[in-house]
C-alpha cells in the first residue's frame, strides 16, 4: 500500500491509499477547526444535521433508498477530537465494482453524494430546517449527558477537564451541556458557512480506484466548495510542566459500587522532539498491556485494583493512568502506580518486559492495515501531527526502541493531576 497526498482544491488535501486487500473502499471527509469550548457542540452537531437530507434526497428515506441504490453505500457522520483539533465530517464505505453485478462501479455517484451532504443540505429559506435541528440537538445533548453512564470513561473525562482546565484540550468532542442547549438553526446555519469557508478539508480513501478517477470525482463533487481565508493556523499547545510544583487532587462521589483512580502525567520534556515510537513502548512498559508493570504488579501481584492501564496521548503530550478499586485502596494503590513509574525511572525493566511492549506495539501497528477504518484514523492524526510515516514504518521504528530510550521518557514526565471518583452522593443528589 502507497500513501499519496495531493491538493485537489484550494485547501483540500486528498490522502490516496490504494489498495485491493478490501472488498469495499473507504472515503472520509474531514473539516477541521480550532477546538473551542462556545463552537464545540455546534460543529459536532453539523454532521448530523446534514446527514437528515440534501435538496436533492430531502430526507433519511430518499437518502437511504440512494444509498440501497448504490449497493448498499453508507455514509456516517464523524466527530473527532485529535489533540486541539475538532474534526468533523463524513465517513463513507462503498463498494468495489470488482464484486457487483456487471463490474459497475458506483464510485463517482458516492462522491457525489457525499459533495451533496455537504454543500447541498435541505433548506428552507437558505436556513438549515429547524426540524432537523432540533432533533438532532436533542440526540447530541442525550449523549453529552449519557458520559457519565460510563464510569470509567467519565472517570478520564473528568480528569482531562480538571487537569487541562486553562486549555482548549479539556473541551469534549461533543462540546458542553450548555452550549448545546444554546444551539438553534440560525445560530447553527451560519457557523456551517463558516466552517466551510474557513476550514482546511482532508479527505482520506482507501481501495482499488486510481488517483486521477479518484481525484475526477472528488473535484466534481466538491467544486462549489465556498472557499474564504483558510485557517492554516490551527493546531495543539504543548504544555511540558504541571500547572502547579505538586500534584493537584481532586475528588468527586457519584453512586457508584468501585471507585475510579485516575492520575495524569505531562509528558515533558520529551515532547520537544518527541519521539513517537519510544513514547508507545515506554506506555506498553508501563501500563499498556498484560504484560506491563502495572498489570502485573499492581492489579495481579498486589492485588490492588480491579483493572489498571495507561495510555499516552502523543498530540497532546499527555499520559494518563487509568484504575478500579475499592474505595479503601485509595493510597496504596496510588503509593504503587508512582512506584512502578520510579522502579522505570531508575532502569529496573527487564528484557522480557521490553521485548513484549515492543513486539506488542508492532503486532498493534501492523494489524491496522487490517481495518480500512482504524488506517484511516492513523493517518489521519498523522498528517495534524506533521508526520509523514505510515504504521508499518512505526512498527518497525518500535521494534528498534532501546531500554535507554523508555527509561528517558519516564524520567521526563511530571504528574499533574490525581482524580478520584468514589462512591457516596447518588447521581441525582447533586444539588444542579
Amino acid at each position: 500500500m502507497e500513501l499519496t497526498r495531493s491538493e485537489i482544491l484550494p485547501g483540500v488535501w486528498l490522502n490516496h491509499l490504494r489498495s485491493e486487500k478490501f472488498k469495499t473502499a473507504c472515503l472520509s471527509l474531514s473539516l477541521l477547526t480550532q477546538l473551542k469550548r462556545e463552537t464545540a457542540a455546534m460543529n459536532a452537531l453539523i454532521p448530523y444535521v446534514l446527514r437528515r437530507g440534501t435538496a436533492r434526497f430531502p430526507d433519511m428515506e430518499a437518502l437511504s433508498a440512494r444509498m440501497e441504490e448504490l449497493y448498499g453505500t453508507a455514509v456516517e457522520p464523524a466527530v473527532r477530537k485529535i489533540g486541539e483539533i475538532q474534526c468533523l465530517g463524513f465517513y463513507a464505505s462503498i463498494p468495489e465494482g470488482e464484486f457487483l453485478p456487471g463490474g459497475q462501479n458506483v464510485l463517482h455517484d458516492a462522491a457525489e453524494l457525499l459533495g451533496q451532504l455537504l454543500l447541498a443540505p435541505a433548506t428552507r429559506g437558505g436556513l438549515l430546517l429547524p426540524q432537523y435541528v432540533d432533533s438532532e440537538k436533542e440526540k447530541l445533548l442525550d449523549r453529552i449527558r449519557s458520559r457519565v453512564n460510563y464510569k470509567s470513561s467519565y472517570a478520564l473525562s473528568r480528569c482531562v477537564e480538571e487537569m487541562c482546565c486553562c486549555e482548549d484540550f479539556a473541551v469534549s468532542r461533543l462540546g458542553g451541556e450548555d452550549e448545546c442547549e444554546a444551539i438553534n438553526y440560525k445560530k447553527l446555519t451560519k457557523q456551517y458557512h463558516t466552517l466551510l469557508q474557513q476550514s482546511p478539508v482532508e479527505i482520506f480513501y482507501c481501495g482499488r480506484a486510481a488517483e486521477k478517477e479518484l481525484r475526477a470525482a472528488l473535484r466534481d463533487a466538491l467544486i462549489t466548495l465556498p472557499r474564504g481565508e483558510i485557517d492554516y493556523e490551527i493546531g495543539t499547545d504543548l504544555r511540558m510542566n504541571a500547572l502547579e510544583d505538586r500534584p493537584r487532587f481532586v475528588e468527586e462521589e457519584l453512586d457508584v459500587n468501585q471507585g475510579n483512580l485516575v492520575i495524569g502525567w505531562r509528558l515533558g520534556d520529551c515532547m520537544e522532539d518527541p519521539d513517537q515510537a519510544a513514547i508507545l513502548v515506554f506506555n506498553a512498559v508501563y501500563g499498556g498491556g498484560t504484560s506491563s508493570k502495572l498489570f502485573r504488579n499492581v492489579r495481579e501481584r498486589l492485588q490492588l485494583c480491579y483493572h489498571a492501564g495507561s495510555l499516552a496521548d502523543t498530540h497532546k503530550g499527555l499520559l494518563l493512568v487509568s484504575s478500579g478499586i475499592a474505595f479503601d485502596k485509595l493510597e496504596p494503590a496510588r503509593d504503587e502506580i508512582f512506584a512502578q513509574l520510579e522502579a522505570m525511572r531508575r532502569g529496573e525493566i527487564t528484557e522480557e518486559e521490553l521485548s513484549a511492549a515492543r513486539a506488542g506495539v508492532a503486532s498493534d501497528l501492523r494489524a491496522m492495515t487490517d481495518s480500512q477504518g482504524e488506517l484511516e484514523g492513523f493517518l489521519l492524526a498523522q498528517t495534524l501531527d506533521g508526520l509523514e510515516y505510515g504504521p508499518l514504518e512505526l512498527a518497525a521504528l518500535a521494534e528498534d526502541v532501546t531500554k535507554e530510550d523508555v527509561v528517558r521518557i519516564a524520567r521526563s514526565v511530571d504528574c499533574d493531576l490525581i482524580y478520584f471518583l468514589k462512591g457516596g452522593k447518588p447521581e441525582d443528589e447533586d444539588g444542579e
